[in-house]
């Protein structure tokens, strides 16, 4: 895989979803869940030119679309796999689209460059949390 410019001015990293990313802020207040202590947010950017992998987290996320092409995110249900559903926009006119927590979800950008996305997570991300397909 070929880091896109726009990963090195950003310094992100491979995503295990697909794309790149990085951390870029951890509230210092914690909280406490069913699963252990939590920040009780987290944020991170996201770079991602193909779609992604069906994953889902314990926790609501919302997408804030930077720049880039459109995107759909693609929810699929809360059971055991994903069962592709209902599809969340993120363009110009939807900038914020939000994920239940627990909903399996995968990101399709449309064709055009990649997209850059500010995704934030509360309570925040823990990888004990995520669950990828």
């Amino acid at each position: 895989m070929t880091r896109p410019a726009a990963a090195d001015a950003l310094d992100l990293a491979p995503h295990p979803e697909g794309g790149w990313y990085r951390r870029t802020w951890t509230s210092p207040v914690v909280v406490d869940t069913p699963y252990g202590p939590r920040p009780s947010a987290t944020a991170i950017l996201y770079l991602f030119d193909a779609p992604g992998r069906w994953h889902r987290v314990r926790s609501t996320e919302l997408w804030c679309r930077h720049s880039g092409p459109a995107a759909d995110l693609v929810l699929g249900g809360d059971g055991d796999g994903p069962v592709p559903g209902p599809v969340l926009r993120l363009a110009p006119g939807s900038p914020q689209c939000e994920v239940p927590a627990g909903v399996w979800q995968r990101a399709v950008p449309d064709a055009g460059g990649p997209v850059l996305v500010s995704c934030l997570v509360s309570p925040g991300f823990d990888v004990a949390d995520f669950e990828l397909r």
